[in-house]
C-alpha cells in the first residue's frame, strides 16, 4: 500500500483479452485449481516441515496470480456486477476457490464474507468493502487464532482511477496467492488452534480490510496470536539492480501500538522495546527459516513497515494483536502504483512478468511452516514475571499453559537480536532459577513446547512482551 519444475505460460496483458475469452480462461483455471487440493488430500502426507515444503506448488501460485490479473482491475471502487472484470468478479472467484479447497477437505473451512460500507479521503462515494475469509477451526483450542492475510485490491498512479487496467500482480496478487496456497496445503491437516486465511480489500484506500477483519476478531472474542500480512512478496529482481531469491524481509513493531503510559514508563526503565510479541513472532519466523528451509532466510526489520508506508497489519496492531508484514527484500518501484506504459525504455506497471514464482513459493513455504508450528504449539505463556535484583541469579515464573509438555527459558545479551541461550524446564514446572546468570546483563523470555516439539513464540516478561 500506502503500498517449480513446471511453469505455466505467462498471462497475456488484460488489454489484449476480450470479456468472453477472459471468462473462458478463468473458468478453465478454476477447474484446474479445484483438482489441486484433491490430489493433496489423496496423498495424505504428514504435517511435518518437509511435507509442507514439498506441497507448496509454484504452478498453483502462478495460476492464482494469473486469474487475478485477468480481472483487469481490482480497484476497491471498480465494477462489482461484471462476471469478468473488477473487484466484484475477483472476490467471487476467491470465495469459489476457498469453497473448492474446503470441499476437498470435507468441509474443513468456513468461508465468510465480511462487509462494510465506507467513505474516506480517497473513497469519495459510499463503497462496500468486502473481505473474503476462510476459517479452519482448531481441535483443542479453537479460540486461539493464527491469521495470514493479503489484499485483493489493486491500483494505478491515480488512486481514484477505478477503470484503467491495474493488474496488481505483485501488489498484491502475490500475497493473495500465498494466502490461498497456504490454505490449500494446510487445510487437510489438524491443528490445536484455529487458522484464518484472509483475502482483504480496501487496503490501498486506507487499510479498511485490515480493520474490518481485526474488528471481526474482537467481536468474535478471538485470541489472535499472530497475523502474517503478506504484501508485495513475489519479486526477486529489485529496482536497485540486485537479484536475490534467498531473503525476505519481516517487519515488526518494537513497542505495542496500544501501550499505556504506565506500561511505557516501566518499559523505558527495564527494557522491552525490542521484545514486543510482534518482534518475537518475527524471531520465530527467522528461526523456522534457518531450521527448515534451504537457501532462504528472514531479514528482520525493526520497524512496523517500510518508511512512511503501511499495510493491513497496522490495523491488527492497533487492535492489540501481534502482527508482522512480510515483504520481498528488493522492491521495484517501477512496478508499484503505476499506469501501464513504457517511457524512456522502462516498462512501468505491476504485470505478471514481474513475479518470480519460485521465490513466491519460498515465501509461501515460510508462512505455511510458521502457521503450522504455531497452530500445533501451545499458547505463549501468560503471566511471565522476572526477579533477581541485587542477586547473582535470575528467577522466571509463568502460568501453566494447557497442552504444554514442558517449557523453555531463553536469554540473550541486551544487544543481541536473537535468543542465544536456553534452558529446558521439565514437566509442569512453572518457574526456573538461573544460577549465576544476572538479571542486569541479559534479556529473558519463556516459551511453551508441545509433546511433538512445536514451540510457541518467546514471551518477554511483563506487559511489554505479553501476548
Amino acid at each position: 500500500m500506502p503500498s517449480s519444475p513446471h511453469r505455466a505460460p505467462a498471462a497475456a496483458p488484460a488489454t489484449a483479452v476480450g470479456p468472453v475469452a477472459r471468462a473462458a480462461a478463468l473458468t478453465a483455471l478454476l477447474v484446474v485449481m479445484v483438482d489441486l487440493p484433491a490430489a493433496a488430500a489423496e496423498a495424505a502426507a504428514p504435517a511435518g516441515p518437509e511435507a509442507i515444503v514439498q506441497q507448496v506448488d509454484p504452478a498453483a501460485l502462478r495460476a492464482t496470480v494469473q486469474a487475478l490479473v485477468g480481472f483487469g482491475t481490482r480497484h476497491t471502487m471498480s465494477d462489482t456486477k461484471s462476471a469478468t472484470r473488477g473487484i466484484g468478479a475477483a472476490r467471487r472467484w476467491v470465495r469459489a476457490r476457498f469453497e473448492a479447497i474446503s470441499a476437498a477437505c470435507g468441509g474443513c473451512l468456513e468461508v465468510v464474507s465480511l462487509r462494510r460500507t465506507v467513505t474516506g479521503p480517497v473513497i469519495p462515494t459510499p463503497t462496500e468493502v468486502v473481505d473474503i475469509v476462510a476459517i479452519q477451526r482448531g481441535s483443542a483450542d479453537p479460540n486461539r487464532v493464527l491469521a495470514i492475510t493479503g489484499h485483493l485490491d489493486s491500483r494505478v498512479t491515480d488512486i481514484l482511477n477505478a477503470t484503467s487496467d491495474a493488474p496488481g500482480a505483485n501488489d498484491d496478487a502475490s500475497g493473495v496467492a500465498a494466502v490461498m496456497e497456504a490454505a490449500r496445503v494446510l487445510s487437510g491437516q489438524h491443528f490445536r488452534a484455529t487458522l484464518v486465511y484472509g483475502v482483504l480489500s480496501g487496503e490501498e484506500q486506507g487499510l479498511y480490510g485490515g480493520k474490518i477483519l481485526a474488528d471481526h476478531a474482537r467481536a468474535q472474542g478471538w485470541q489472535v496470536e499472530a497475523d502474517l500480512n503478506n504484501d508485495i512478496v513475489g519479486n526477486s529482481h529489485g529496482g536497485d539492480g540486485v537479484n536475490d531469491n534467498s531473503v525476505v524481509r519481516v517487519f515488526s513493531e518494537g513497542t505495542k501500538a496500544n501501550e499505556t503510559p504506565e506500561q511505557a514508563n516501566r518499559r523505558r526503565y527495564n527494557g522491552g522495546e525490542i521484545d514486543s510479541p510482534s518482534r518475537n513472532l518475527a524471531r520465530t519466523m527467522a528461526a523456522i527459516a534457518d531450521r527448515a528451509m534451504t537457501n532462504f532466510r528472514v531479514e528482520m526489520v525493526y520497524r512496523t513497515d517500510r518508511y512512511g508506508r503501511g499495510g493491513d497489519q497496522v490495523e491488527f496492531l492497533a487492535a492489540g494483536y501481534p502482527a508482522v508484514r512480510v515483504t520481498e527484500a528488493h522492491e521495484d518501484y517501477t512496478r508499484q502504483h503505476q499506469d501501464l506504459r513504457t517511457e524512456h525504455g522502462i516498462r512501468y506497471g505491476d504485470v505478471i512478468e514481474g513475479v518470480d514464482f519460485d521465490y513466491l513459493a519460498q515465501v509461501t513455504r515460510l508462512n505455511a511452516l510458521t502457521l503450522a508450528q504455531l497452530a500445533r504449539a501451545p499458547a505463549p505463556p501468560a503471566g511471565v514475571s522476572i526477579a533477581g535484583a541485587v542477586t547473582p541469579n535470575t528467577i522466571l515464573k509463568w502460568q501453566p499453559v494447557p497442552g504444554a509438555a514442558h517449557y523453555r527459558v531463553h536469554w540473550r545479551s541486551t544487544t543481541d537480536p536473537q535468543w542465544r541461550h536456553r534452558r529446558e524446564v521439565a514437566g509442569d514446572a512453572t518457574q526456573l532459577e538461573l544460577k549465576n546468570v544476572p538479571i542486569d546483563d541479559s534479556f529473558f523470555g519463556v516459551s511453551a513446547v508441545a509433546a511433538d516439539g512445536a514451540e510457541s513464540p518467546v514471551v518477554f516478561p511483563g506487559p511489554a512482551g505479553a501476548f
